[in-house]
């Protein structure tokens, strides 16, 4: 076995290719070792193997996203059942060694498509599945839950990065910035916290036939208002499938108007986030475009 290397991907700090994986497996996890892996993938904060049909190895590719899995460790295997979709809730642990520096996981794989890659219009069929999942999880937080200075925080604590980002090049620029002033002259969040996903676009969505297979990717999980969540109607959804969301949305947790002006700043805000490396994440560019026309659209 040979070190992990170094690729030339630019959020990538450790590079977990097959060899390594499959290593680890033989270590930690002897019983699953013998397992195929195929299916890689990569995003900006973790690298997944598919391991056999239903199983998948999570793994940190940057020290900076290490601690992340142990937060989706601790506390989904207590959020996971009062949510009615299936989420990847880590059924097993990788420890830090001489292999690899930091935590893993295995998780169940999540079957269907990932939803970045599928057109936008037959996302409505499932809008309000949707709306139901956040409903469930937008419940109050313990007191030692996760805090996060990039989710869930009021918009007041992010806006100068913000708007510093809005920058002339961005597609509906202008509506950007109108929607983030509107978001910072709402009324701030000054209910009690409930619990926050982090990280809501299509990328960490599972869908198939019609339906809403799964919720991805937990490491941003926090406490605090909810509105960076709900920003996903605009992220996610055209104008028909934003329209179920938030009905159904409203119908269940009937959050205030200011909530959702919020929640679209938000999505303004992820914009030139969602476009930063188009060449290494092409479906997130794609998000990121559909995103500032909708935001432009209302």
């Amino acid at each position: 076995m040979t070190a992990p290397t170094t690729p030339s991907h630019p959020l990538i700090e450790i590079d977990v290719t097959a060899d390594l994986a499959r290593a680890l497996l033989v270590a930690q996890h002897p019983d699953l070792a013998d397992l195929p892996l195929h299916g890689r993938g990569s995003g900006w904060d973790n690298l997944t193997w598919r391991l056999g049909d239903d199983l998948a190895l999570r793994f940190p590719v940057r020290e900076l996203s290490s601690t992340l899995i142990e937060r989706e460790q601790r506390w989904l295997p207590l959020l996971a059942p009062r949510l009615p979709v299936p989420v990847p809730s880590p059924v097993r642990v990788g420890r830090p060694s001489d292999l690899y520096p930091w935590t893993w996981s295995v998780v169940p794989w999540l079957h269907g498509d990932c939803v970045a890659a599928t057109p936008v219009a037959g996302r409505t069929a499932w809008a309000e599945q949707l709306a139901d999942v956040l409903a469930a999880f937008h419940t109050a937080a313990p007191p030692d839950a996760p805090t996060n200075p990039y989710r869930g925080v009021p918009l007041a604590d992010r806006y100068a990065v913000m708007v510093e980002r809005l920058t002339p090049d961005l597609p509906h620029v202008a509506a950007l910035r109108d929607a983030l002033e509107a978001g910072l002259a709402a009324p701030a969040w000054e209910r009690p916290a409930v619990w926050v996903h982090g990280d809501q676009h299509p990328g960490n969505l599972v869908s198939r036939d019609g339906e809403l297979t799964g919720l991805l990717d937990f490491g941003d999980l926090c406490s605090g208002d909810p509105a960076s969540d709900l920003a996903t109607a605009w992220i996610t959804f055209d104008t028909a499938g934003r329209e179920a969301f938030v009905a159904r949305t409203q119908e269940v947790r009937g959050w205030d108007d200011a909530t959702w002006v919020r929640a679209r700043a938000w999505a303004a805000g992820t914009v030139p986030v969602l476009l930063a490396h188009p060449d290494d994440y092409p479906l997130m560019a794609a998000a990121g475009e559909h995103t500032a026309a909708q935001v432009a659209a209302g």
